[in-house]
């Protein structure tokens, strides 16, 4: 069946007249009446009953009209739906965050991206470990994520966008507490509640390197998963943490948060997707948080 056979019958209905209908498809009239006549033969039914002056439809016709109206508005619709995914306005993805950018950058993030993408259904996991954003895009149960490199996944793409400087976390009864800035060796002797080594937190190994490269052998006396106990813990004068800068945005009462200096250091924020994933709504997304960081 020919599409157009369709918008004709509808305007033929419509106008009830063949003429009026060719004048308003800018046709002429003989093809109209042999593209009705083809239809209902197609069919086995007659849809309209012609007289000299109108014509009008039959109990078919009528129900044949409303399906036809209904076929020609969902083919619009599918249009429109796929011009929409082509320019990347519409979809789903799943944003998985590392710790710090949980608290830090996804209520700004995920603000901005309902601004700039309204028709992309986001959702969004936080207090994600990096191993398990790896494993997460792996398995397709995200489509991007906000992890700190390095990442050895040659079956992944990572985009750098920014670097954080390194910062103290301290109970506020803890004698650094009352300096402006830490150096890493005045850390000699404290307890360090750090990410867990178990689930291969990134933070785990930076923790430990910056410390034994100043001669300083670690006492850990908590590990945790998520930032936020990790944070908790600090609070409850268990010990002090080197965090990323962003993990200061989760103020607690109790804590106090210190830049580390001598020597400063930083932490990469990138953002990550499949190397084999370039769906438009994604490429989208990823432009906006390079924009948002």
């Amino acid at each position: 069946m020919d599409i157009r056979h369709l918008r004709y019958f509808i305007a033929v209905a419509e106008e009830e007249h063949f003429t009026r209908a060719a004048e308003r498809l800018h046709m002429a009239q003989p093809p109209l009446s042999q593209a009705i006549r083809q239809l209902e033969s197609e069919l086995g039914v007659q849809l309209l009953r012609r007289s000299t002056r109108h014509v009008a439809l039959t109990a078919a016709g009528q129900a044949y009209l409303e399906r036809a109206r209904g076929i020609l508005e969902e083919l619009s619709s599918a249009s429109d739906h796929a011009r929409q995914v082509a320019a990347g306005t519409v979809g789903h993805l799943v944003l998985g965050c590392v710790g710090s950018a949980t608290y830090s950058l996804l209520p700004q993030l995920s603000r901005g991206l309902a601004i700039e993408l309204p028709g992309v259904d986001f959702a969004f996991r936080g207090e994600m470990l990096v191993p398990d954003q790896v494993t997460a895009l792996r398995n397709g149960d995200i489509d991007l994520a906000l992890l700190r490199p390095p990442i050895a996944d040659l079956g992944l793409t990572v985009v750098q966008l920014r670097q954080d400087r390194l910062v103290v976390a301290l109970p506020a009864s803890h004698p650094l507490a009352a300096t402006d800035r830490v150096r890493v060796k005045q850390l000699a002797g404290s307890d360090l509640i750090i990410h867990s080594a178990h689930r291969r937190s990134m933070m785990y190994d930076v923790t430990l390197g910056i410390l034994r490269e100043a001669g300083i052998e670690p006492h850990i006396r908590h590990e945790v998963g998520e930032t936020s106990t990790l944070v908790t813990l600090v609070a409850g004068g268990l010990g002090v943490a080197i965090v990323p800068e962003p993990v200061s945005a989760l103020q607690l009462e109790g804590v106090i948060y210190r830049p580390l200096v001598r020597p400063a250091r930083t932490v990469s924020l990138a953002v990550a997707h499949r190397a084999d994933r370039h769906e438009p709504h994604l490429v989208r997304a990823l432009a906006v948080i390079r924009e948002l960081t």
